[in-house]
């Protein structure tokens, strides 16, 4: 008879997911260990052990519940009756608020994937591809023109998550420019270009 999940099972694996990012932002990919991630998350070794058989089925959880998340976030404020323009704004809001608070996990995201075992590693691109295409379509939607007379709709598809994946770098929550006020200013510098802000 299989053992009953405890009830705070998925509050204690979400701890374990924020604690290993954290630890492998900071001590990289290759050096960071189970034990320094059971200590981060305040749990035994062997308790770790029982979640994850090992650090690589740990990162892909990372990994693949951070996308889940992203990719319902998406789907949620995508409103394909809206005017394209302002279906891309709320398609980016969402990406960037979605964003908040986890810089550790896209660190790792950014770092690891190549690390992955291949099967985790499609699985893993799959769900960024299913994500980027929405973006596509509605860029699409608003100049067909970017794919009639060049083939640029993902090179500027992806410039646009150029501008969202990079934030983390630089942006401070509290800072002169709020994570809504970035999320328009990246939707506005790919509508109108430079030229258009003010």
């Amino acid at each position: 008879m299989a053992r009953a999940r405890a009830h705070d099972f998925e509050e204690k694996q979400r701890s374990i997911l924020r604690s290993a990012a954290a630890v492998l932002a900071e001590a990289g990919m290759d050096k960071a260990s189970m034990s320094q991630i059971a200590a981060r998350a305040d749990v035994s070794k062997a308790l770790l052990y029982h979640y994850y058989p090992g650090r690589d089925a740990l990162i892909f959880d990372i990994l693949r519940t951070n996308l889940v998340a992203l990719e319902a976030a998406v789907m949620a404020a995508d409103d394909p009756d809206a005017p394209p323009r302002a279906r891309l704004r709320a398609l980016v809001h969402a990406v960037l608020e979605q964003y908040r608070d986890a810089d550790d996990t896209h660190k790792v995201q950014l770092n690891a994937t190549q690390a992955l075992p291949q099967p985790q590693r499609d699985e893993i691109l799959a769900i960024e591809r299913r994500i980027v295409r929405r973006f596509a379509q509605v860029i699409r939607q608003i100049n067909p023109d970017l794919e009639a007379s060049r083939p640029i709709l993902m090179p500027v598809t992806m410039s646009l998550f150029g501008m969202m994946n990079w934030v983390y770098m630089w942006f401070k929550d509290g800072g002169a420019v709020s994570r809504a006020d970035y999320a328009d200013l990246a939707t506005d510098i790919l509508l109108g270009g430079i030229a258009e802000l003010r």
